[in-house]
């Protein structure tokens, strides 16, 4: 099997390299999965470069989410030709990979592009929009990096449920975009962000999503209606979360934090299971989906991850361990 490791944190395209060895025997309870798609996401290279909330030990195999088809099974529950998704953080750049039965999440044919990006994106958005505020038809809510994956998928699952949504990007090229998914008002960041706001959709927000931290936090604060919720998912532009005293004190902000693994440490079986089957279903019928800009053979690595961190993309890049 091959796979790609880091020995050190660092810049991906210096400190990953790809190593062949010897596949593992299985244990009982065990399958082993060859994976077929893996997506290269914002929080792989922040984690290779030590940036993220957890420092795995090292050396550690890169990718954290994918999809994969049974290749060999040692237990009941899952049987051999089953296509699921890749156990979240157990490293998902390599050819194949042994994970337990229990912990799969069997997935029906389908867009394998598409399904590969299930676990991590799509999941966090569905939470981000159900998990922090009851939100009804015409409800307004805010976020910024709006054309990340994530941001994206926010306003396709939104707009299924009638929800309003403001976006919030750097620069007004990403605006038409967003706007033929279904964003109902896309603005540039800026200090004038609140103003612009209140004058391009005349509502208060209940919800603001943020991924960038630093100033854009507490300006995406101004725009929340007495008592709105606040929920900081990532931190893009490297800088801590700003926020002022008045918005927390005199308008009663509440401040939440979100982080994928949390949820699922503490979510059950059933409630995981309810989450994917309701995304997967979407993603059948063509409602959610991701724009994909190019797939990368795994010997690749490093032109892989040059060319996602280069930005400007037309949609995610994509890992075939297994070919093209």
């Amino acid at each position: 099997m091959k796979r790609v490791i880091y020995r050190e944190f660092g810049h991906p395209a210096k400190v990953l390299e790809l190593i062949e060895e010897d596949s593992v025997a299985l244990e009982p309870g065990q399958a082993r999965i060859e994976v077929l798609r893996s997506p290269i996401n914002p929080s792989d290279y922040i984690q290779v470069a030590g940036d993220y909330g957890v420092r795995p030990p090292l050396p550690a195999t890169a990718g954290n989410e994918g999809i994969g088809r049974v290749s060999e099974v040692n237990g009941e529950g899952i049987k051999v030709g089953q296509l699921v998704l890749l156990p979240i953080g157990d490293g998902a750049w390599r050819t194949e990979i042994v994970g337990q039965i229990s912990h799969l999440v069997p997935m029906p044919e389908g867009d394998l592009d598409q399904l590969s990006m299930l676990m991590v994106n799509p999941a966090t958005a569905h939470l981000l929009l159900s998990e922090f505020v009851h939100l009804k038809e015409g409800d307004w809510i805010i976020q910024s990096a709006a054309n990340s994956a994530v941001g994206t998928y926010v306003v396709q699952l939104a707009k299924a449920r009638g929800i309003n949504v403001c976006c919030v990007v750097r620069r007004e090229s990403a605006a038409p975009a967003l706007e033929e998914i279904g964003a109902s008002a896309v603005l540039v960041d800026g200090p004038d962000l609140a103003k612009e706001v209140r004058q391009k959709t005349g509502a208060k927000m209940k919800l603001a999503l943020d991924a960038v931290a630093g100033e854009t936090f507490g300006r995406l604060a101004e725009t929340l209606e007495e008592g709105g919720v606040l929920v900081n998912y990532g931190a893009m532009s490297m800088q801590p979360a700003q926020i002022s005293a008045g918005s927390m004190i005199f308008r009663d902000i509440t401040i939440k934090g979100f982080w994928l693994v949390h949820w699922f440490s503490k979510a059950s079986k059933a409630e995981r299971m309810q989450v994917y089957a309701s995304l997967t279903q979407a993603v059948a019928q063509g409602t959610l989906f991701a724009l994909i800009d190019k797939v990368f053979a795994l010997e690749d690595i490093t032109e892989a991850v040059s060319y996602t961190m280069a930005g400007e993309r037309t949609g995610k890049v994509l890992l075939a361990p297994n070919g093209i």
